[in-house]
């Protein structure tokens, strides 16, 4: 029996990878359901693209680039100075969820992907809903 292929080589390696990032945030900048999330984000998406790619690539089963440079993920942490609740939550699925399905990938890893995105991002929340905002 041979070794299955990682999410990361079955969405197609990084040339893949750096394309779903990329929609995700073409998304996120022109929604205008996603202007919330956007708004916890820099004027310049460059650093967070870099960052999102080098995350998914070690996360989907590729090389560990965002450990090999910043250690690990700490997600959950990293994220606690940005108010995020469940509106935040469904905005950033929503646009990560319409750059997978665009990614042309096979549904059933679609469909793992989704979850196992779902369970991370509600993770993130880190403020009730409807919670007063931070000043």
């Amino acid at each position: 029996m041979g070794m299955q292929p990682t999410p990361y080589e079955r969405l197609g390696g990084a040339e893949k990878i750096r394309g779903l990032v990329d929609r995700f945030y073409e998304l996120m900048d022109t929604l205008p359901e996603a202007a919330a999330i956007r708004r916890l984000h820099p004027d310049d998406l460059s650093g967070s693209r870099e960052k999102l790619f080098q995350y998914l690539s070690g996360w989907l089963g590729g090389p560990p680039l965002y450990e090999s440079r910043y250690g690990h993920p700490r997600l959950r942490a990293r994220h606690l100075p940005f108010p995020i609740d469940s509106g935040g939550r469904d905005q950033w699925l929503l646009c990560m969820n319409r750059a997978l399905d665009e990614s042309g990938a096979d549904p059933a890893l679609l469909d793992s992907l989704r979850k196992a995105l779902a369970q991370v991002a509600d993770h993130m929340r880190n403020r009730p809903d409807h919670a007063p905002p931070v000043a």
